[in-house]
């Protein structure tokens, strides 16, 4: 059977998550798995610097730093090919485009703009705002 994902090395960051084969638009492409967690919990753990805390909804996130969750291997992108579909307490990975089969797998991460130079953006799109902002915060960065 023909592996759907492989992780390899990123140009975005680090390693990252990409398409093995071709994958239509709309289709879910892998459950974003882990620790369920409180949202107390979740905001102790950001703070000591777990980077794969996923919000699940306002009660609860999934903690996906274990290595068997290959989604945590999904860069950001200010121009991603996937979004997330929380339903019955699950996050599943959907292609908002065709994916080709040898591209990265990226989605927004939707970071609100509180400490928003702390995360500077390295995606490469041409639409890159500069920084892992929500689409919905870009031109609303103050100037300096």
């Amino acid at each position: 059977m023909m592996p759907l994902l492989r992780v390899g090395p990123s140009q975005i960051a680090g390693h990252g998550l990409f398409a093995a084969v071709d994958i239509p638009k709309d289709t879910p492409i892998i459950e974003y798995t882990g620790e369920k967690i409180s949202t107390c919990e979740s905001q102790r753990r950001l703070a000591q610097g777990n980077v794969y805390i996923f919000r699940l909804n306002y009660r609860f996130a999934i903690d996906g730093q274990s290595l068997e969750n290959l989604a945590r291997y999904i860069n950001h992108s200010c121009d991603p090919n996937c979004a997330a579909d929380t339903r019955k307490g699950q996050i599943w990975m959907i292609a908002v485009r065709d994916i080709r089969a040898g591209e990265e797998l990226t989605a927004n991460y939707g970071y609100t703009p509180d400490n928003y130079q702390q995360y500077p953006c390295t995606c490469g799109a041409k639409m890159c705002c500069g920084y892992i902002l929500a689409r919905q915060y870009w031109g609303h960065i103050p100037q300096q």
